[in-house]
Protein backbone atom coordinates (compact mmCIF):
# COMPACT_ATOMS: atom_id res chain seq x y z
CA UNK A 1 0.00 0.00 0.00
CA UNK A 2 1.35 3.54 -0.81
CA UNK A 3 -0.41 6.46 1.28
CA UNK A 4 0.29 9.19 -0.77
CA UNK A 5 -0.45 9.98 -4.47
CA UNK A 6 2.39 8.26 -6.79
CA UNK A 7 2.27 8.68 -10.53
CA UNK A 8 3.76 5.58 -12.18
CA UNK A 9 5.60 6.02 -15.61
CA UNK A 10 6.47 4.52 -18.57
CA UNK A 11 8.32 5.90 -21.82
CA UNK A 12 8.41 3.63 -25.22
CA UNK A 13 11.11 5.94 -27.11
CA UNK A 14 12.88 5.25 -30.73
CA UNK A 15 16.12 4.40 -28.64
CA UNK A 16 17.94 4.81 -25.26
CA UNK A 17 18.84 9.01 -25.28
CA UNK A 18 17.37 12.40 -25.70
CA UNK A 19 21.04 13.48 -26.33
CA UNK A 20 21.41 11.33 -29.72
CA UNK A 21 18.00 13.30 -30.93
CA UNK A 22 15.83 9.45 -29.82
CA UNK A 23 12.42 10.49 -29.15
CA UNK A 24 9.15 9.40 -27.38
CA UNK A 25 6.51 7.06 -29.08
CA UNK A 26 4.38 6.29 -26.41
CA UNK A 27 3.26 7.46 -23.05
CA UNK A 28 1.88 5.74 -19.89
CA UNK A 29 1.35 7.32 -16.43
CA UNK A 30 -0.98 5.59 -13.89
CA UNK A 31 -1.99 7.63 -10.36
CA UNK A 32 -1.29 5.20 -8.04
CA UNK A 33 -3.74 5.98 -4.31
CA UNK A 34 -4.13 3.81 -1.79
CA UNK A 35 -2.38 0.89 -3.60
CA UNK A 36 -4.90 1.34 -6.59
CA UNK A 37 -4.92 2.75 -10.25
CA UNK A 38 -7.48 5.38 -10.04
CA UNK A 39 -6.17 7.33 -13.15
CA UNK A 40 -4.49 6.82 -15.82
CA UNK A 41 -3.15 9.08 -19.30
CA UNK A 42 -1.97 6.85 -22.01
CA UNK A 43 -1.20 7.99 -25.57
CA UNK A 44 0.63 7.41 -28.42
CA UNK A 45 3.15 10.89 -29.87
CA UNK A 46 3.96 12.20 -32.82
CA UNK A 47 7.20 13.78 -32.18
CA UNK A 48 7.73 13.49 -35.96
CA UNK A 49 10.45 10.82 -36.46
CA UNK A 50 11.43 7.44 -38.49
CA UNK A 51 10.75 4.64 -36.09
CA UNK A 52 13.48 2.45 -36.19
CA UNK A 53 12.57 -1.17 -37.93
CA UNK A 54 14.15 -3.13 -34.76
CA UNK A 55 11.68 -0.23 -32.40
CA UNK A 56 8.41 -1.86 -34.39
CA UNK A 57 9.41 -4.98 -33.97
CA UNK A 58 10.44 -4.93 -30.21
CA UNK A 59 7.23 -3.13 -29.29
CA UNK A 60 5.08 -3.25 -32.02
CA UNK A 61 4.62 0.58 -32.56
CA UNK A 62 4.48 1.24 -36.15
CA UNK A 63 5.28 4.43 -38.40
CA UNK A 64 1.46 4.30 -39.09
CA UNK A 65 0.58 4.34 -35.71
CA UNK A 66 2.29 7.19 -34.32
CA UNK A 67 2.26 9.55 -37.62
CA UNK A 68 -1.85 9.31 -37.03
CA UNK A 69 -1.04 10.46 -33.08
CA UNK A 70 -1.30 13.40 -31.19
CA UNK A 71 1.41 15.48 -31.74
CA UNK A 72 4.21 15.92 -29.06
CA UNK A 73 2.93 19.67 -28.38
CA UNK A 74 0.23 18.28 -27.15
CA UNK A 75 0.71 14.91 -25.27
CA UNK A 76 3.90 16.64 -23.20
CA UNK A 77 1.33 19.47 -21.61
CA UNK A 78 -1.12 16.88 -20.85
CA UNK A 79 0.78 14.71 -19.22
CA UNK A 80 2.95 17.14 -17.20
CA UNK A 81 -0.61 18.40 -15.98
CA UNK A 82 -1.39 14.83 -14.91
CA UNK A 83 1.11 13.70 -13.32
CA UNK A 84 1.29 17.37 -11.27
CA UNK A 85 3.18 17.77 -7.73
CA UNK A 86 2.52 14.32 -6.73
CA UNK A 87 5.76 12.17 -6.46
CA UNK A 88 6.40 10.42 -9.80
CA UNK A 89 7.93 6.80 -10.44
CA UNK A 90 9.21 4.84 -13.04
CA UNK A 91 11.29 1.04 -13.47
CA UNK A 92 14.29 2.12 -13.98
CA UNK A 93 13.88 5.94 -13.58
CA UNK A 94 16.57 7.82 -14.76
CA UNK A 95 16.01 6.72 -17.96
CA UNK A 96 12.27 7.94 -18.44
CA UNK A 97 13.24 11.24 -16.31
CA UNK A 98 15.59 12.21 -18.97
CA UNK A 99 12.68 11.45 -21.57
CA UNK A 100 10.56 13.66 -19.46
CA UNK A 101 12.70 16.54 -19.10
CA UNK A 102 14.01 16.66 -22.06
CA UNK A 103 11.23 16.81 -24.45
CA UNK A 104 9.42 18.67 -21.48
CA UNK A 105 12.60 21.64 -22.28
CA UNK A 106 12.41 21.51 -25.92
CA UNK A 107 8.60 22.83 -25.17
CA UNK A 108 10.28 25.43 -22.08
CA UNK A 109 7.98 23.45 -20.06
CA UNK A 110 9.29 22.21 -16.96
CA UNK A 111 7.86 19.09 -14.69
CA UNK A 112 6.42 19.80 -10.97
CA UNK A 113 6.45 16.52 -9.37
CA UNK A 114 8.24 16.73 -6.02
CA UNK A 115 10.14 13.44 -5.70
CA UNK A 116 11.62 10.63 -7.83
CA UNK A 117 11.23 6.91 -6.88
CA UNK A 118 12.98 3.92 -8.89
CA UNK A 119 10.83 1.06 -8.42
CA UNK A 120 13.72 -1.22 -10.19
CA UNK A 121 16.30 0.32 -7.54
CA UNK A 122 14.06 -0.13 -4.53
CA UNK A 123 13.59 -4.06 -5.96
CA UNK A 124 17.23 -4.46 -5.75
CA UNK A 125 17.43 -2.90 -2.07
CA UNK A 126 14.12 -4.75 -0.60
CA UNK A 127 14.48 -8.08 -2.44
CA UNK A 128 18.06 -8.69 -2.87
CA UNK A 129 17.78 -12.13 -3.54
CA UNK A 130 15.92 -12.00 -6.55
CA UNK A 131 18.30 -13.07 -10.00
CA UNK A 132 16.93 -10.52 -12.02
CA UNK A 133 15.47 -6.91 -11.66
CA UNK A 134 13.95 -6.56 -15.43
CA UNK A 135 10.63 -5.88 -15.32
CA UNK A 136 9.42 -8.88 -17.14
CA UNK A 137 11.51 -11.43 -14.60
CA UNK A 138 11.05 -9.64 -11.73
CA UNK A 139 7.00 -9.27 -12.35
CA UNK A 140 7.39 -13.21 -12.72
CA UNK A 141 9.24 -13.69 -9.77
CA UNK A 142 6.44 -11.52 -7.86
CA UNK A 143 3.37 -12.96 -9.34
CA UNK A 144 2.40 -10.16 -11.08
CA UNK A 145 1.04 -11.00 -14.43
CA UNK A 146 1.46 -8.89 -17.30
CA UNK A 147 -2.17 -7.35 -18.72
CA UNK A 148 -1.21 -7.32 -22.55
CA UNK A 149 2.33 -8.01 -24.17
CA UNK A 150 5.38 -6.04 -22.52
CA UNK A 151 6.95 -3.06 -23.98
CA UNK A 152 4.17 -1.13 -24.69
CA UNK A 153 3.74 2.11 -22.29
CA UNK A 154 0.32 1.18 -20.50
CA UNK A 155 1.35 -2.70 -19.71
CA UNK A 156 4.55 -1.80 -18.57
CA UNK A 157 3.73 0.80 -16.08
CA UNK A 158 0.51 -0.92 -14.84
CA UNK A 159 3.23 -4.01 -14.19
CA UNK A 160 5.37 -1.64 -12.32
CA UNK A 161 2.53 -0.13 -10.66
CA UNK A 162 1.95 -3.39 -8.93
CA UNK A 163 5.43 -4.44 -8.51
CA UNK A 164 5.59 -0.72 -6.38
CA UNK A 165 2.28 -1.74 -4.42
CA UNK A 166 3.93 -5.23 -3.87
CA UNK A 167 7.35 -3.41 -2.28
CA UNK A 168 4.89 -1.32 0.11
CA UNK A 169 2.93 -3.85 0.98
CA UNK A 170 6.03 -6.12 2.10
CA UNK A 171 7.68 -3.14 4.01
CA UNK A 172 4.29 -3.15 6.44
CA UNK A 173 4.15 -7.00 6.66
CA UNK A 174 8.06 -7.09 7.41
CA UNK A 175 8.65 -4.05 8.90
CA UNK A 176 5.67 -3.05 10.77
CA UNK A 177 5.51 -0.01 8.93
CA UNK A 178 1.66 1.86 8.74
CA UNK A 179 2.70 4.73 6.86
CA UNK A 180 4.89 3.76 3.37
CA UNK A 181 5.17 7.72 1.44
CA UNK A 182 7.54 9.15 -1.07
CA UNK A 183 9.99 10.28 0.96
CA UNK A 184 10.59 6.94 2.71
CA UNK A 185 10.82 4.87 -0.71
CA UNK A 186 13.55 7.92 -1.99
CA UNK A 187 15.37 7.13 1.15
CA UNK A 188 15.53 3.74 0.02
CA UNK A 189 16.43 4.49 -3.31
CA UNK A 190 19.61 5.88 -1.66
CA UNK A 191 20.55 3.24 0.37
CA UNK A 192 23.06 0.45 -0.21
CA UNK A 193 21.40 -3.08 0.03
CA UNK A 194 23.09 -4.38 3.06
CA UNK A 195 22.08 -0.85 4.79
CA UNK A 196 17.92 -1.20 3.87
CA UNK A 197 17.05 -3.53 6.67
CA UNK A 198 18.61 -1.81 9.71
CA UNK A 199 17.25 1.41 8.35
CA UNK A 200 13.22 0.00 7.53
CA UNK A 201 14.02 -1.34 11.12
CA UNK A 202 14.53 2.28 12.46
CA UNK A 203 11.89 3.68 10.21
CA UNK A 204 9.42 1.15 11.82
CA UNK A 205 9.02 3.59 15.32
CA UNK A 206 8.80 6.35 12.97
CA UNK A 207 5.94 5.40 10.90
CA UNK A 208 3.85 4.14 13.28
Amino acid sequence: MLDQPIVMLDFETTGLSPQNGDRITEVAALRIVGGEVVERYVSLVNCRVRIPSFITGLTGITQAMVDSAPPVEEVMPALLDFIGSDALSAHNASFDDKFLRAEAAALGLTPRYQALVCSLKLSRRVFPELGSYKLGLLSDALGIKFPSAAHRAEADAEVAAQVLVHIGQHLRATYGITQVDPALLVSVNKLAAAKVAQFLRGAQSNKR
